[in-house]
């Protein structure tokens, strides 16, 4: 019997029996000055900018910091998170209880002065716009992912992220892990040769594209629903766009078009970073998606999606394709998913993952970067990419470090730079943009990088720079 392939966001090579497992989950040993001779060991004042299901995750990545304010359109939010810290995290969430509480984060960051640092996680619709926000007021700014809502907005927070002297942040914790930065330093190496087509999938589904319900449900108390609506329209109130309190919504609200794109901007975010950042992907050339035949696009995300982007040759590179798949049967095409089979026993694909099909082998991870293994021409099986003996020889070019938010804090504290920063967040981000474009036309784009158009189709324009509700920015 077969069965499919489980890959996790911690290893992909846990349970599996492949060579080198140890090297890929050992501790992670930073070479002495990695976080700058002179890096302030102080706490960091920080300020977060919603209190949901996110925030609580990653939380204990800096509850030993100092927070001293805490902004959320919900006060029931609010009211849980402090709970939570205070019963989880010690010293740590004592300090959070303290922390001043805020509805308007306008009004949080006129006021508190003291305020170094910023952690958003309020949903795809706010974070370019509360990102902006924080480094306008001064302040260093982690925003978890989706990082944009439009093409225009992915545009422009990495025309910020470039020219910011503050320390930024995306949250694809994947980009942090050792495989993922070995990942980068192999295929940047060319030991797989020429790359010229990536696969880039996970197996989740919503139900077929549906429209939106303009019977709404009572608000919950507290709730200031318009302003949760933020930047976007404020559609009727229903209780399916909230995850639920310190419940993770990325999979409520992000279904509907007027506030997410679906999951290719929740795992797509993390899918791409890989290719995006490994393969110096650029300027984008064209962008087209598929839907299930007979399944009309309305307000919500469709029932299974495959994208396709096309890059020209740059550097050392060869033109390149990228997929991005989901859906229950999303995975690489059959005549890749055939290479799994010696290793896996099994030609069923991981249900997420990507995979870069070089002319030398290939290389697949999970679906956030994470556990890189090798099949080079030749081999039998896969190995892992710090196990792998013709990898050996590939120099550590990649800084590597002790944590995904640990990284942002040193760098705020006077250490070395982030290594996904804004400015390569937007770069992901907005061919992910672009394909929603074509998503919502229902057509194919050539697109004109420099312009930000798509060529020929000037009822795209308003897509790539949606309106905004100007009331709550």
């Amino acid at each position: 019997m077969k069965h499919h392939l489980q890959i996790t966001r911690r290893s992909l090579l846990k349970g599996l029996g492949v060579a080198g497992v140890g090297a890929l989950v050992g501790p992670h040993i930073l070479p002495s000055g990695a976080l700058g001779a002179n890096a302030p060991s102080k706490k960091l004042n920080i300020a977060m900018l919603a209190c949901g299901g996110r925030s609580s995750q990653i939380l204990p990545s800096f509850i030993n910091e100092n927070i001293v304010a805490v902004c959320d359109v919900n006060p029931r939010q609010i009211e849980a998170i402090k709970k939570f810290g205070t019963e989880k995290h010690g010293e740590g969430g004592a300090t959070l209880a303290k922390a001043k509480e805020y509805e308007d984060y306008r009004k949080l960051l006129d006021a508190e002065k003291s305020v170094e640092g910023v952690v958003i996680a309020a949903g795809q619709r706010w974070h370019v716009q509360l990102s902006k926000a924080a480094l306008a007021a001064g302040k260093h700014a982690f925003c978890e992912k989706p990082m944009a809502h439009t093409v225009a907005e992915a545009r422009e927070i990495r025309d910020i992220g470039r020219t910011t002297k503050l320390m930024t942040q995306i949250g694809t914790q994947g980009g942090s892990s050792d495989t993922f930065r070995r990942s980068m330093e192999v295929i940047q190496a060319g030991m797989l040769g020429q790359i010229a087509e990536v696969h880039c999938w996970i197996n989740r589904t919503f139900p077929p594209s549906a429209p939106i319900d303009m019977n709404a449900d009572p608000i919950p108390p507290g709730l200031n629903w318009d302003f949760w609506c933020g930047p976007c329209k404020v559609l009727p109130f229903k209780n399916y766009y909230l995850g639920g309190i310190l419940k993770v919504g990325c999979l409520a609200w992000g279904r509907w078009l007027e506030y997410g794109d679906g999951h290719l901007a929740d795992m797509g975010a993390h899918a791409l970073n890989l290719p995006s950042r490994a393969l110096k992907l650029g300027a984008l050339q064209k962008a087209s998606v598929t839907i299930p035949t007979g399944e009309k696009l309305m307000d919500s995300y469709p029932s299974a999606t495959t994208f396709r982007w096309d890059y020209a040759a740059r550097e050392k590179f060869v033109p390149v394709t990228v997929y991005w798949h989901d859906g229950p049967k999303a995975g690489p095409p059959e005549e890749l998913a055939k290479e799994f089979v010696s290793t896996y026993k099994t030609d069923k694909p991981p249900t997420n993952g990507v995979l870069f099909a070089g002319e030398k082998g290939l290389l697949l991870s999970d679906a956030w970067g994470v556990g890189g293994v090798v099949k080079l021409k030749g081999d039998a099986k896969f190995r892992g990419v710090n196990d792998h003996e013709a990898l050996k020889s590939v120099p550590v070019t990649l800084p590597r470090t002790k944590g995904h938010m640990q990284e942002w804090l040193d760098a705020c504290k006077g250490g070395p730079a982030t290594f996904q920063g804004f400015a390569s967040a937007g770069e992901i981000a907005e061919p992910a943009m672009v394909g929603i474009v074509a998503l919502r036309l229902g057509k194919p784009i050539e697109w004109d990088s420099v312009n930000l158009k798509a060529k020929g189709m000037p009822e795209a324009d308003a897509l790539i720079h949606r309106e905004l509700r100007k009331k709550w920015l």
